[in-house]
């Protein structure tokens, strides 16, 4: 059996273009992905707030834009959506990725504008674990991410619901509109049905994993960051998230989308039948671990607890409002200014990609370089 091939590269803010670049090759980017077909790439936007390891880098953003080019591919478009507590354009403002839309000519689309995008019913020839009782009236999808080339670029972090999020989650997003809350419970099956629509539309999938700075704690937003200068690239989604979650400290087939997206074939889930490719990261573990914090504890109890039975009534109705203002209020108005932004602030100051991350917002993108 041939193994699958995730690449892992010790990186630098001195090399990390290089480093991306390099990492892209050795994953076999070039011949997973058609050149006739447009390219989306497909950032992540955890928190509009530059929470390090929360977020795209805007050096893994550049990087992959570098693979690319390099490679021949053209018709490049980022696509970006909406949660209904994360604000795009706040995001990639605050985040810098737009010296590197504009140093780059990268035409930025939204999959919440109709004029962008208009979402279609898409009926899957692959059996759902969840998705068609979710939305019983019909999957819909953006019609423009049919036929074209998609690379994800997630970080590795852990996250409240999933225990780790990486390629699998990044689709999330992009492929389900706002109304994707409605699949919390069973989110692990959702992402497994998510692969499974995006290996019937796409020409191609690649994913680039930042883990130059990596999040550990409650994810998907407040976290520990760690700076563990290592870049990921892989054409199979299962195996490089796989492999981020065993460098994290986690068992990834004890993690319920990586296992049974593995069960469905649609990707590799155990380590054992991952070829690494690259630096030698058998010895890595960093003993991550998920926890708590408020927001995740209302979620456990609505989602998954003694309230998930009122769902519907919750979720459905104007009353998720309520949800979304407290949310917002946790997160931007308590966590960002009372103990979020002292984190960014000191990683900003105190460490080489700190700076490297400053250099995106005051000088021309290729010269940073």
């Amino acid at each position: 059996m041939t193994k699958s091939v995730v690449a892992v590269v010790r990186t630098s803010p001195d090399t990390v273009l290089d480093d991306i670049v390099r990492a892209c090759e050795l994953a076999g980017m070039e011949a997973v992905l058609d050149r006739r077909a447009g390219t989306i790439l497909k950032d992540n936007i955890s928190w509009h707030f530059p929470f390090p390891g929360a977020n795209t880098t805007p050096w893994q953003l550049e990087g992959a834009i570098l693979a690319l080019r390099k490679h021949g591919f053209g018709q490049i478009a980022c696509v970006q959506n909406k949660t209904v507590v994360t604000n795009a354009f706040k995001g990639e403002d605050l985040n810098h990725y737009l010296p590197v839309f504009r140093g780059y000519d990268i035409p930025v689309l939204y999959n919440f504008h109709d004029a962008d995008m208009r979402w279609v019913e898409y009926k899957p020839k692959a059996k759902m674990l969840a998705l068609q009782k979710i939305f019983p009236d019909g999957i819909r999808i953006p019609e423009y991410f049919v036929g074209k080339n998609i690379v994800h670029l997630p970080t590795v972090k852990c996250h409240i619901y999933t225990t780790t999020t990486g390629a699998m989650k990044n689709a999330f997003g992009g492929l389900l509109n706002t109304k994707r809350h409605y699949t919390h419970t069973w989110i692990h099956e959702t992402l497994v049905d998510l692969l499974a629509i995006q290996k019937e539309i796409h020409t191609g999938l690649f994913a680039i994993m930042d883990g130059t700075t990596a999040g550990d704690g409650p994810g998907p937003r407040t976290m520990r960051p760690h700076v563990k200068n290592l870049i990921l690239a892989s054409s199979d989604q299962v195996a490089i998230d796989a492999v981020a979650a065993k460098v994290m400290g986690f068992d990834p087939l004890g993690i319920g989308y990586i296992r049974m997206a593995s069960e469905q074939s649609l990707g590799v889930g155990d380590p054992n039948d991952i070829s690494l490719v690259g630096d030698d990261i058998k010895d890595e573990n960093w003993g991550f671990s998920v926890g708590d914090n408020l927001a995740s504890m209302v979620g456990d109890i609505c989602w998954f607890g003694w309230l998930s039975w009122a769902q519907k009534l919750l979720f459905r109705t104007p009353l998720v409002h309520l949800f979304v203002f407290g949310s917002e209020c946790y997160h931007d108005w308590y966590r960002w200014p009372l103990k979020d932004r002292v984190v960014f602030e000191r990683w900003l100051k105190q460490t080489a990609w700190g700076a490297l991350f400053r250099k995106y917002a005051s000088i021309p993108v290729c010269a940073a370089r």
